[in-house]
């Protein structure tokens, strides 16, 4: 029979692996857009869905919810935010102010590892662009982009990023779903190509452009204007 204090420390483990995996869970399904803006959920209903007990429900959607990407209606009921125009602007203004500055610190970190792990990554985004398929490229773009952005090694920029990311996320998804991804201009073969020259400007306007790309369709199909009007 194992010790008391090892099996405590077993159950504190198995807790903290479980809480930190309906966690990645729940975001992976924001990022991904499974979640309909405005639809009311239930820590119940997720519980359920998940397998699981409704404490690490209840923690996963208290710390989704300080990021931003989830609204308290209740003690028992969240919803992803739905968009409004004054949000929109400001999460361009944001994305567009932080993503390429932190991209510009991570150019000094630029390994020949990192270029080769980001040109992989790129090509399954192009191939789900190709295959038409919103649930792989929501996810494939958002890895780009955070492996990127994680050689930089700025933390506190990186946890803004993120939950700008959380609260756009599933609007995204939801214009490449009707869009489709035909339409999507590949940014990140520039992006790839300014690492590879060490070049800083051309890395922050690769950036910039593929945030503009992507909102604006945002933009002109939710709320029937492009952002740079």
């Amino acid at each position: 029979m194992a010790p008391a204090d090892q099996n405590q420390d077993n159950g504190t483990s198995d807790r903290k692996i479980t809480h930190e995996t309906v966690y990645d869970s729940l975001y992976a399904s924001i990022i991904a857009g499974h979640f309909e803006p405005g639809k009311a959920l239930t820590i119940r209903g997720l519980a359920e869905e998940l397998g699981v007990s409704p404490m690490p429900v209840r923690e996963a959607i208290r710390r989704l919810v300080a990021l931003g990407a989830l609204e308290m209606r209740s003690t028992r009921r969240v919803s992803v935010a739905k968009m409004t125009e004054e949000r929109f602007r400001e999460i361009v203004d944001t994305r567009t102010l932080l993503e390429p500055e932190i991209a510009a610190r991570a150019l000094p970190n630029c390994t020949d590892e990192l270029i080769k792990r980001l040109e992989s990554i790129d090509n399954e985004v192009a191939g789900a662009m190709e295959r038409g398929d919103p649930d792989a490229y929501s996810l494939k773009n958002r890895e780009f982009h955070f492996a990127l952005y994680e050689a930089a090694n700025c933390p506190i920029m990186l946890r803004l990023i993120e939950s700008i990311w959380l609260q756009f996320g599933p609007f995204m998804r939801i214009v490449v779903g009707r869009l489709g991804t035909s339409l999507i201009v590949d940014q990140h073969i520039s992006a790839v190509a300014a690492l590879k020259n060490n070049d800083e400007q051309a890395l922050r306007e690769a950036i910039r452009l593929d945030i503009y790309d992507g909102m604006d369709r945002i933009g002109l199909e939710l709320l029937g204007h492009s952002s740079n009007e």
